[in-house]
C-alpha cells in the first residue's frame, strides 16, 4: 500500500466502524434505560403493530374487570334492600297468620293487624323507588331492559351480561289492589215469565285501570216446570273476563238451587246454567268479582258466596276482615322476592368468575406482550458492553489511522 495524503482509506474505515459502534451503543443505551426493546416503529415494525393490538386488548380486559366488579356492587345493593323486603313481607304473613284466627281474634286486633301491614305494603314500596345504584333505581321496574355490563374487550353481544331485576314494588308483588272484604249483594230476580237484564260493574282494583261493565241476561225464560232449568249467559268484554264468579241460587219460597259451569264457546261469553229445584219462582243471582285475566280464559272458580267484592283494598284489608287469601297473597310475593334473591346470586357468582377469567387473560396478554415489547436487560447488556469495547476500540485505532500519514514528513526532510 502506498503512502497517500489526500485520503487516508484506514482512518476513514476506522471512522466508519466507529460510528457503526457508537450508533449500536446508543441504542443499547436507550433500550436500557427505557426498558423496551421497541421505542420506535423503526426498532420493529411488526413487533410494534402486534404489540399495540395486544395493549388494546390488555386495556379492554382491565376496563371489563372494573365493569363486573360495578355488576358485582349493583346485585349486592339490590340483594340489601331485598333483604329488607323479605323481613317486612316475614312479618306481614305472621300478622295474617294471626288475623286469620278468628275463633279468638278480636276485630279490634285485626284492625291493629291491618294497620302494620299496611305500614309494610307502604315501607315495601318505598324500597323500591329509593333504592338506587349510579343514579339508576333498581326495584320499580323502571329498567324494563335490564342492566347491560360490558365484561369483555369487544364490541359482540358476547361481552354482555345482562341483570334483570323487575319490579318489587307492593303492586309488583301482588301487595296492592287486591280486592277488598265483600261489601255487599249486588243481585236481580230471575222470573219465570220475564227475561231482566243486570248490569254489574267490576273494578278490578289495580291503580289506573277502568272499570269493566258485565251484563246478566236471561238467554231462555222457558221453565219447564219444577226442576227445569234456565240457561243464562254472562256478557264481557270480548278482551276481558271475570276471573272468579260465586254465586248463591236460593228460591224465593223455599228450597234450593244448585249451580253448574260450562264455559263459552266465543271469547267473552260463558254459559252459567241453573239447575232450579223446589217449587220457588224465582232466585237470586249474586257476583263476587275477583281479578281480570286475558281473552279466552273463561269464568273459573265456581264457589259459594252472595257478595260482590269492592276490589280496591290492599292486602290490609284482607288481614282485617280475617281472610286466608292474605297468607296465600304474601307467600307469593315471599316467594317473588325468593326468586329474585336466588337470581341475583346467580348473577353475582357469574361475575366473579368473569372477573377471575378475565384476570388470567390480562395476565397471559400481559406476558406476550412483554416479550414482544421489553427489553431483556441481561441480553442487552451484553450488547452494550460489546457495542461499548467496539467503541473505544474504533476510537483508539482512528486516533493510530490518523497518526500513520506522519510517516511522510520523514520523506519530506531526507
Amino acid at each position: 500500500m502506498g503512502l497517500r495524503i489526500n485520503q487516508n482509506i484506514a482512518a476513514t474505515n476506522a471512522y466508519r466502524n466507529l460510528t457503526v459502534s457508537d450508533g449500536q451503543m446508543a441504542k443499547s443505551l436507550e433500550k436500557l434505560s427505557s426498558g423496551f426493546r421497541i421505542n420506535r416503529a423503526a426498532d420493529d415494525a411488526a413487533g410494534l403493530s402486534i404489540s399495540e393490538g395486544m395493549r388494546s386488548q390488555i386495556g379492554g380486559l382491565k376496563v371489563a374487570v372494573r365493569n363486573s366488579q360495578d355488576g358485582i356492587s349493583l346485585v349486592q345493593t339490590t340483594e340489601g334492600a331485598l333483604t329488607e323486603v323479605h323481613s317486612l313481607l316475614q312479618r306481614a304473613r305472621d300478622l295474617s297468620v294471626q288475623a286469620a284466627n278468628t275463633g279468638t281474634t278480636t276485630q279490634a286486633a285485626r284492625d291493629a293487624a291491618k294497620a302494620e301491614v299496611d305500614q309494610i305494603v307502604q315501607e315495601v314500596d318505598r324500597i323500591s323507588q329509593t333504592t338506587e345504584f349510579g343514579g339508576k333505581k333498581l326495584l320499580d321496574g323502571s329498567q324494563a331492559a335490564g342492566f347491560k355490563f360490558h365484561v369483555g374487550s369487544g364490541a359482540s353481544a358476547q361481552n354482555q351480561v345482562t341483570v334483570n331485576i323487575g319490579t318489587m314494588s307492593a303492586a309488583g308483588l301482588g301487595l296492592s289492589g287486591v280486592a277488598a272484604a265483600a261489601t255487599g249483594a249486588v243481585g236481580a230476580s230471575i222470573e219465570a215469565t220475564t227475561a231482566p237484564t243486570v248490569a254489574i260493574t267490576y273494578n278490578s282494583g289495580v291503580a289506573g285501570a277502568a272499570d269493566v261493565s258485565t251484563t246478566i241476561t236471561v238467554a231462555s225464560n222457558t221453565r219447564a216446570g219444577s226442576g227445569g232449568d234456565y240457561d243464562l249467559t254472562l256478557q264481557s268484554d270480548a278482551t276481558a273476563f271475570l276471573s272468579s264468579i260465586n254465586t248463591s241460587l236460593t228460591a224465593a219460597t223455599g228450597g234450593n238451587v244448585e249451580a253448574s259451569f260450562q264455559a263459552g264457546a266465543t271469547p267473552g261469553t260463558s254459559v252459567l246454567k241453573l239447575a232450579t229445584s223446589g217449587t220457588g219462582t224465582s232466585s237470586k243471582v249474586n257476583v263476587t268479582g275477583g281479578t281480570m285475566i286475558g281473552a279466552g280464559a273463561g269464568l273459573a272458580n265456581i264457589a259459594a258466596g252472595a257478595n260482590l267484592g269492592s276490589g280496591t283494598g290492599s292486602i290490609g284489608a284482607l288481614v282485617a276482615a280475617g281472610d286466608t287469601t292474605a297468607i296465600t297473597t304474601i307467600d307469593a310475593a315471599i316467594g317473588s322476592v325468593s326468586t329474585l334473591r336466588a337470581n341475583l346470586g346467580a348473577y353475582q357468582n357469574r361475575f366473579e368468575h368473569t372477573i377471575a377469567n378475565l384476570s388470567v387473560a390480562v395476565e397471559n396478554l400481559s406476558a406476550s406482550e412483554s416479550r414482544i415489547r421489553d427489553t431483556d436487560m441481561a441480553m442487552e447488556m451484553t450488547a452494550y458492553t460489546r457495542t461499548q469495547i467496539l467503541t473505544q476500540a474504533g476510537t483508539a485505532m482512528l486516533a493510530q489511522a490518523n497518526q500513520s500519514q506522519q510517516s511522510v514528513l520523514s520523506l519530506l526532510r531526507g
